[in-house]
């Protein structure tokens, strides 16, 4: 498929790269990666990567304004579903591609490529750009690896495996970049975030059935002076607590006026649930928005009686279904 998807580059001049909501370094740095891959090969092509930014990773590249686009190709990165693509209406454009390793939840593009078993989009892209006449350099190289990074939560997933240790080494033969500059833009953060951090752990209420959630409110966020994306963010920072399966963070966003609900485990699939509040994700990673506060809480009630189905089942006495 990756000759088709080539095929479809060729054809367009104009050509409009867009993800999910709610960006992270894989959505962002995917798209990035694969406008600037494109410019490099076909430099006479107009291409876009476009969507809301964030404040915490200016440092990665700039994203293009939205523009009115005619006869245009859409290349939709990371996103599984109609709701969550950000800035772009698919009907707008002429022809529309899907790269994405998330589960098949609905068609939305003329080419759909699903890989569920990669770690990342970018690892998806690592790989066409291998495979195919698409140029490479070391910035784009740095930007794919900081995406597989981020959403493999550096190699601890069971979603990579020998094959994305191949393409990395690949990648860092034939590109050579900084390993140290990579993580270092990952992962720096002001001390601000530290002390939330530290507010969290303090404050994360644990159920019997092993759920761990955390509310941080606008208060919270304002308190420590950081923005509610970063706040957010910080989910994969409470992995391996041996008395947690499932944990959770619920961040207000009082400028969008929603909550955000992030969803890690170690346990249960945790998917379905999210998609059964308007959310989803992978299996043991996933989000939802809210408009309450109490809806918020009623994924976290729902979690948390998956859970104890769960740890039920463990000991073989019940078959866990539908709560």
């Amino acid at each position: 498929m990756f000759n088709e998807i080539i095929q479809k580059i060729k054809e367009f001049d104009t050509i409009v790269i867009a993800r999910h909501i709610g960006v992270d370094p894989d959505a962002l740095c995917s798209q990035l990666a694969l406008r600037d891959s494109i410019l490099l090969t076909y430099p006479n092509k107009r291409v876009l990567a476009v969507g809301t930014g964030s404040a915490k990773f200016l440092s990665f590249g700039r994203l293009d304004k939205i523009e009115k686009v005619e006869n245009a190709l859409l290349i939709i990165c990371d996103t599984p579903d109609r709701k969550r693509v950000d800035s772009v209406n698919i009907e707008d454009y002429t022809y529309s591609i899907k790269i994405d390793h998330h589960p098949f939840v609905e068609k939305l593009c003329n080419i759909e490529y699903i890989e569920e078993e990669m770690s990342s989009t970018c690892e998806i892209i690592m790989r066409l750009i291998k495979d195919t006449e698409l140029q490479c350099n070391e910035s784009i190289a740095q930007l794919l690896y900081m995406g597989l990074v981020s959403d493999s939560n550096r190699f601890l997933f069971d979603s990579c495996n020998s094959g994305t240790f191949q393409i990395v080494s690949y990648y860092l033969e034939n590109y050579p970049f900084s390993l140290s500059k990579s993580y270092e833009k990952l992962y720096s953060r002001p001390l601000q975030e530290l002390r939330l951090e530290g507010y969290i752990s303090l404050n994360m209420i644990v159920t019997e059935n092993h759920l761990g959630y955390v509310v941080i409110s606008d208060e919270v966020i304002n308190q420590f002076g950081v923005d509610s994306a970063a706040a957010g963010n910080m989910i994969n920072n409470f992995n391996y607590i041996k008395d947690v399966l499932v944990w959770c963070t619920i961040t207000e966003d009082q400028k969008n006026s929603q909550y955000r609900v992030s969803i890690r485990s170690r346990g249960p699939e945790i998917n379905q649930i999210a998609e059964r509040h308007h959310g989803g994700g992978h299996k043991y990673a996933s989000g939802v928005r809210t408009k309450s506060l109490e809806a918020a809480l009623q994924v976290i009630h729902d979690l948390d009686l998956e859970l104890a189905c769960y740890n039920e089942n463990k000991e073989g006495d019940v078959v866990c279904g539908d709560s």
